[in-house]
């Protein structure tokens, strides 16, 4: 009995001083994760305040006076408890703004309080300045939204930063990302696209035609062998002629002719195109030499062809994305295109029937098709690096021969009987890309092509044959006609 009344008296000992550390911090107005807000209600009519309170945090309120009614403008959002006359707790339950009205004994209001509640971003601002330590990042929460503002070194801080904000709020579409990027965020990218293609054509063979009169009846053969690939020679007023023979009606001597067909064609095409496009981090720039062709897409009630025009030629598109100072990603589609008429389109000529009822001659049309040598990549390289697209090369062999049936085939003498038909295509596209960090400068550091071009006087080109003044001053040298400060230079 008497250790158990010990150890009541202990219990009861430390219950006290509990409480009275307990007192002591609230008189203190020192509270864990509580916010203590002191009101006075002595002056004239009501006092009033406004917080900003964080999501799932709390605020207390320590009146002077005592309260016997509270109300709250919205319990979803504000809830109100209330521990003593002099002492509420507010908490913050949902984000959005309410209001808290405090009366006293007799009905007169003593208190009134605006509260927005928000989330609290405290952590988050901590964690952004530990993982990105060369930035300068302000959070603020807006309702149930974050708001970024301040400035990052490059884009993948800025992207870092908005991934980290969309892990507090689960939800994209509620994190503004208004952070400005310190690091140059256009691109000048330098591409030289060089295509060569060699073709080569090569035909062979003997037409032989042959006069007989046997006991008085004439007898004529003949062989023309055909080219299967391109169908005729490649030049019909070329070949040897041996020999003549004399009609079928009245031959002469028994005869014998033959043309000997051996020709070459070796054509070469040299496509080269160098441009130059700046862009901003994260837009898209496009460059087309060449032109546009029509393509039939139908036709209107009175059979009129509706249009569409297809680009061809070489065409570029990048789209930069600067990721540090001296890093930068690029996705890069280039393509080299020309008319063909090897798998083009052809309609005959025919007669439809409108909406109307009437009949409509429609004329025939032929569309020509494209060969394309197109290539698509996403790389990473320093401002200044360069790379290059090659290897995209195309080798086509066709070969034919046509003959007489079983006389081709002869040892030796089989070739008087066959033709033969060769063709070698080769293609070969190379593309070089450079891509650089660049910034804005003057206008008068830039020239162009037509700087200091002056058209020749009448007398100069009547008796020199010059098309424009020829001077040794340097062109550079001259006067722009705008000072403005426009361009780019190469960093």
């Amino acid at each position: 009995m008497r250790l158990l009344a010990i150890g009541i008296l202990a219990l009861t000992v430390l219950a006290g001083q509990a409480e009275a550390r307990t007192a002591a911090a609230n008189a203190n107005g020192k509270w864990d994760d509580a916010r203590v807000i002191s009101v006075s209600a002595s002056g004239n009519g009501p006092a009033v305040q406004h917080i900003t309170l964080g999501l799932n945090k709390a605020a207390i309120v320590q009146l002077d006076s005592d309260a016997r009614d509270v109300m709250v403008s919205n319990p979803a959002i504000v809830d109100a408890v209330v521990r003593t006359p002099r002492r509420v707790f507010l908490l913050g339950v949902k984000t959005g703004q309410a209001n808290a009205f405090f009366f006293d004994a007799a009905g007169h209001q003593i208190l009134s309080i605006d509260i927005h509640v928000e989330r609290d971003v405290t952590d988050l601002s901590s964690m952004m300045h530990l993982d990105i330590p060369d930035s300068d990042i302000h959070i603020s929460a807006l309702n149930d939204n974050i708001v970024l503002t301040g400035s990052v070194a490059n884009s993948m801080d800025s992207a870092r930063a908005q991934d980290l904000a969309t892990r507090v709020v689960d939800d994209p579409k509620k994190v503004l990302n208004m952070l400005r990027i310190k690091a140059g965020e256009q691109v000048l990218l330098k591409v030289r696209v060089a295509e060569i293609e060699r073709d080569v054509s090569k035909q062979f063979g003997i037409n032989l035609q042959a006069a007989v009169s046997a006991a008085g009846v004439p007898i004529i053969a003949a062989t023309a062998n055909p080219y299967g690939l391109l169908g005729q020679a490649l030049a019909a007023g070329s070949g040897l002629q041996l020999g003549n023979v004399g009609t079928a009606a009245s031959p002469g001597p028994n005869n014998l002719q033959g043309v000997l067909n051996a020709l070459e064609q070796v054509g070469l095409v040299h496509t080269l195109a160098e441009p130059n496009l700046v862009a901003v981090s994260g837009e898209t720039a496009k460059f087309l030499a060449g032109g546009e062709f029509p393509v039939p897409v139908s036709r209107d009630q009175f059979g009129n062809v509706v249009v569409d025009f297809k680009q061809f030629g070489v065409g570029l598109s990048f789209t930069p994305i600067v990721l540090s100072p001296n890093r930068i990603s690029l996705q890069v589609s280039t393509e080299v295109s020309e008319l063909t008429n090897e798998g083009a389109f052809l309609e005959q000529a025919g007669a439809t029937t409108s909406s109307t009822g009437t009949s409509v001659t429609t004329a025939g049309l032929s569309v020509p098709a494209l060969a394309v040598r197109r290539a698509e990549t996403t790389i990473e390289l320093p401002s200044g690096g360069s790379f290059a697209i090659a290897g995209l090369m195309q080798h086509v062999t066709k070969q034919d021969i046509d003959g007489f049936p079983g006389l081709k085939d002869m040892p030796v003498l089989g070739a008087l009987f066959r033709s033969r038909d060769f063709q070698n295509n080769e293609t070969e596209l190379v593309v070089i890309v450079s891509a650089y960090l660049v910034n804005p400068t003057m206008n008068s550091k830039l020239a162009g092509p037509t700087d200091g071009f002056v058209p020749a006087t009448e007398v100069d080109t009547i008796l020199n044959g010059k098309v424009n003044t020829v001077y040794t001053k340097d062109a550079h040298g001259l006067k722009a006609a705008d000072d403005g400060k426009v361009g780019f230079i190469v960093e």
